[in-house]
């Protein structure tokens, strides 16, 4: 009785996790060459931010025209739209009081296009037409005698209604309510209804399950559940519409460690918890349905995952490099569906569009 009890544990603790595959499969894929086509003279810079509308038109959100002053002062962001060709169309809001350093783009049900600016703390809602049509957040006063870059105190200072500190990314339910993920120092979501009038918030900073540690990009799916990038804690955190949190999803699929070279800086510890450690989630997206998925990756070892809105990983795909199907620092996907994705790049200063095939 004993030995078939000391077995049975024995079992148990060996078995796999949930959903642990050994043969998660790499997806055939392929980088669409040259597809973006900027003007004469013109760059990408760091591109932190894309993301893709009803037309196909393809939004850029670059850290771009910051040529001259200190490396901390000038504002390095700007706004590109290109066409379904990868046709460059127009720049959009230059010169924009709240540009300051770029940080995601997103485009709502109604084409509306959403920018995210972590230096200047401000959400910016234009019309299709790129006019501003809603603002939220407020940038400090350049006269201000207190103005400076925002500190990291821990704890951090309470988070206050309808202010942001180096805020990520937003996402939308069905009902049009708006889920801002705040960001570097609150670590909490805001969410907003249709009209952008202030709900609530949700989240905590924290290590505990349902807190966060850098929320760093935000998704919803079709049931109106949110799903957040938890950046620090290496997991993806989901709640329901209203802030209950229901669950996690970590992605921890084996690489060959020892031959794996990070694209900048030292290589991180295989067991690593947070930014830079193997599945730490810098990005997510979800497609559009009737079958979701979601898209997610990281930076080291630099892949990106396809994973089921249950948990399961599904495929991955790339790794670190400076080669096209090579990444560096992927810091947002736009997935307008399963098998086409956009994918932005800070360290290699580019745009990939991928097309997979799942069925090679």
């Amino acid at each position: 009785m004993k030995l078939t009890l000391c077995v049975s544990l024995l079992s148990l603790l060996l078995s796999p996790p949930l959903f642990a595959q050994e043969n998660v499969p790499e997806l055939a894929f392929d980088s669409v060459p040259n597809f973006f086509k900027l003007p004469p003279g013109m760059n990408f810079g760091e591109v932190p931010g894309v993301a893709v509308n009803s037309k196909g038109h393809v939004f850029v959100f670059t850290r771009s025209n910051s040529a001259n002053g200190p490396a901390y002062a000038p504002a390095a962001a700007q706004l590109f739209e290109f066409g379904p060709d990868g046709t460059f169309l127009r720049e959009i809001g230059k010169g924009l009081y709240a540009w300051s350093e770029a940080h995601s783009v997103r485009i709502d049900k109604d084409d509306n296009i959403w920018a995210i600016d972590k230096g200047s703390d401000m959400v910016i809602k234009f019309n299709p037409e790129g006019q501003v049509i809603m603002v939220f957040g407020r940038k400090q006063e350049a006269s201000d005698e207190s103005t400076e870059p925002l500190k990291h105190p821990k704890p951090p200072l309470p988070p206050v209604d309808g202010m942001f500190r180096q805020v990520t990314d937003m996402a939308w339910n069905a009902a049009g309510d708006t889920f801002i993920s705040d960001g570097y120092i609150n670590s909490r979501v805001a969410k907003y209804d249709k009209n952008g009038k202030w709900v609530k918030s949700f989240g905590e900073p924290g290590s505990g399950p349902g807190q966060l540690n850098t929320p760093h990009s935000i998704a919803t799916d079709a049931q109106g559940n949110v799903y957040v990038a938890n950046r620090g804690n290496s997991r993806i955190e989901v709640f329901d519409g209203d802030g209950k949190y229901l669950r996690n999803i970590k992605i921890s699929e084996p690489f060959d460690y020892a031959n794996t070279v990070p694209i900048i800086g030292n290589k991180p510890p295989v067991d690593l918890v947070g930014t830079m450690g193997p599945g730490a989630p810098w990005t997510v997206c979800i497609t559009p349905g009737p079958n979701q998925v979601l898209y997610a990756s990281d930076a080291f070892p630099g892949r990106v995952y396809k994973i089921s809105l249950d948990g399961k990983v599904l495929g991955k795909l790339g790794g670190t490099g400076r080669q096209v199907k090579e990444f560096g620092w992927i810091h947002e996907i736009a997935c307008p569906s399963e098998n086409e994705i956009y994918v932005g790049e800070l360290l290699n200063w580019r745009m990939q569009k991928l097309t997979l095939h799942p069925a090679k």
